[in-house]
């Protein structure tokens, strides 16, 4: 199914021009079967150095696999400074070694261009209902292809399947223009609560503010355990105020954070006791600009 851009303004601003292809051969995040974020700190002296290769890279993965692998590149806003990340999508596992084996090579000679140990890999899987054996509220679980199918299954529903908002109206890794990328690992007695939070949350933005912010959720397939990952891809930093106004002015978006979420069997309780104390973290990125003289 194609996945049509999100039609409004953005701007210029975006990832897309980063792929060599176009309509449904670019992957993103709302498509993807499998998203894979790679970063990396420059090292020191080396940033014009390392922005090229960080082109070059994604510019091999982009040309060498139409259809595949999509990866846009994006600098850390807040955090970390000199800190890329690479966002590869893929249509399922079965092409993550090929696909890594460009990335871990890429042109060369590269590990100079980086602090060692800072070039890190997470592998997320689109969230689908009863995901790594949790329950889901009443029949949701058994409503999923995943469920349904009969067939052994190659990959998973993407992420656009998560909500109810048009396709067209979407945002995604290659139309947003600020990506912010929120973990958090799981009470493990809480783990299916935490999902299905999680996947609440995220509508409830969708629903709201979608003309300026869409979310997804996603699983950390390798790494800690019930470690969730959620990318809000906002179209601008101004869309940042919308969900703080969202969250003072919506009275059934506040009702979702302070109702009782949790059951008296388990000791009651709203969302904040799902998850692991400091493990909520946000980062934000924006794409990086490419110019033709760069």
């Amino acid at each position: 199914m194609s996945i049509a851009p999100n039609t409004q303004d953005s701007g210029d601003r975006t990832a897309l021009h980063q792929a060599a292809a176009a309509g449904d051969d670019v992957l993103q995040s709302a498509n993807a079967g499998v998203v894979v974020e790679r970063t990396a700190v420059i090292a020191a002296g080396l940033a014009t150095e390392a922005h090229l290769f960080a082109r070059q890279l994604t510019e091999a993965i982009n040309k060498g696999n139409p259809g595949t692998a999509t990866a846009f590149v994006y600098d850390e806003t807040f955090g970390v400074q000199g800190r890329l990340h690479w966002m590869i999508h893929l249509r399922s596992m079965g092409d993550y070694e090929r696909i890594m084996r460009t990335a871990a090579t890429g042109p060369e000679p590269w590990s100079r261009l980086f602090v060692p140990g800072s070039v890190k890999d997470r592998v997320m899987l689109p969230q689908f209902w009863g995901m790594y054996n949790t329950s889901a509220e009443g029949d949701l679980a058994k409503q999923t292809a995943v469920f349904q199918g009969t067939e052994r299954i190659t990959g998973l529903p993407p992420a656009y399947q998560q909500t109810t908002i048009p396709l067209d109206r979407l945002l995604n890794s290659a139309n947003c223009g600020v990506l912010i990328h929120r973990t958090g690992v799981l009470d493990y007695d809480l783990r299916s609560e935490g999902r299905q939070f999680a996947r609440e949350v995220a509508e409830s933005i969708n629903s709201h503010v979608g003309d300026d912010v869409s979310v997804f959720v996603y699983e950390g397939a390798f790494g800690p355990a019930d470690h969730l990952h959620w990318l809000i891809h906002m179209r601008s930093m101004d869309s940042y105020f919308r969900l703080l106004e969202m969250h003072v002015r919506n009275e059934d978006v506040r009702d979702l954070y302070f109702r009782e979420l949790i059951s008296a069997e388990k000791g009651g309780g709203t969302w904040a006791r799902m998850f692991l104390p400091g493990t909520l973290v946000d980062t934000a990125m924006t794409p990086q600009q490419w110019h033709p003289d760069f």
